[in-house]
């Protein structure tokens, strides 16, 4: 590791009632130079707790709708003014907890790596064998080594780049990092996954209802991304947002015009969702029946999305702001 003052680095930590997630969390942050965790209306005693122990805490106004955008722009800001001098910014989540070697890691590959300007590794989920739910999550981080058109949450940046672009979209209520980083790649930068584990995730989804409220979100933030970055090249989340109408809505409203034209007849359409199924089970690996829970859980998915996307334009219709879906 370089000891030269640029291999410094700084935290923002974003949470919302995550109790002893966020002790967890700054705890494993004890290597930065400053950390700033940024509190979204918690009354866990959060902001308390983190302030005894000497964090800095910046304590979002309550009047505002709260994203986990605004969250991270704030507390970046907070960085900046005590800490100018730094170089570089570990974003994490207040549910997770940083590995220790990993920013170090990060720093070195930043360092040596000058076109890129966001690093990130393996996030893992700290109980993946306590839900379906949690085993899709730990799926769903684990993307392939190299470089990656998009990051999550969790990331070590540059600060330089993030400058740049002008930060987080404070609108996005989900998605925002992958808007994020269609603004870095434009202007020249890359994104790079490494092969090292970064953080300890706890997404603590034991429950349908959670679960059915995360892809509800994640259908809203597919038709914000197309709406912002949907047209060539980017076509961010265009080809999400069509299989969320196609599986969720359109079958489904072509199966009940048939039926109106043709009687019972037309429920032989509805076949296409065992057959799908029965093909997302041979294309799956693991367990027979954790393929058959992944698959079903895929196809309901589609449903959930769309609904976020009926949402997403009732919004837009109605002139409302997008307001935040919280699922735990």
């Amino acid at each position: 590791m370089r000891t030269s003052a640029s291999s410094h680095f700084g935290v923002v930590a974003i949470g919302r009632n995550e109790g002893e997630r966020l002790k967890r969390c700054l705890a494993s942050a004890s290597e930065a130079e400053l950390i700033v965790y940024v509190d979204s209306g918690s009354t866990d005693g959060s902001v308390q707790w983190a302030r005894s122990r000497g964090v800095t805490v910046v304590a979002l106004d309550m009047s505002r709708a709260f994203t986990a955008a605004r969250a991270r722009n704030a507390g970046f800001a907070r960085l900046k003014q005590l800490a100018p001098h730094l170089n570089y910014v570990q974003f994490v989540d207040g549910d997770c907890e940083l590995v220790k070697e990993w920013p170090h890691r990060a720093v070195e590959f930043l360092q040596a790596h000058d076109e890129v300007c966001a690093v990130f590794g393996r996030r893992r989920e700290r109980y993946p064998d306590r839900s379906i739910y949690n085993r899709i999550c730990d799926d769903e981080w684990n993307v392939p080594v190299g470089i990656a058109r998009a990051c999550g949450g969790d990331v070590m940046m540059r600060r330089q780049a993030l400058e740049k672009v002008g930060g987080y979209r404070e609108d996005f209520i989900a998605g925002e990092e992958p808007e994020l980083c269609v603004r870095l790649r434009s202007v020249g930068w890359k994104i790079w996954r490494i092969d090292h584990e970064m953080t300890l995730h706890d997404a603590a989804i034991t429950r349908f209802g959670q679960w059915w409220l995360r892809m509800v979100r994640s259908g809203y933030a597919f038709a914000l991304g197309r709406q912002v970055h949907g047209s060539p090249p980017e076509r961010l989340w265009v080809w999400e947002s069509r299989r969320a109408w196609i599986w969720g809505m359109g079958i489904p409203a072509v199966c009940a015009l048939a039926v109106a034209l043709f009687g019972l007849q037309g429920l032989a359409l509805l076949l296409v969702y065992p057959l799908q199924l029965l093909r997302r089970v041979l294309r799956l690996s693991g367990a027979l029946k954790s393929r058959f829970q992944f698959a079903i859980l895929e196809q309901l998915a589609r449903l959930a999305e769309s609904i976020g996307q009926i949402r997403f334009l009732r919004d837009r219709l109605t002139g409302q702001h997008s307001k935040i879906l919280e699922y735990k």
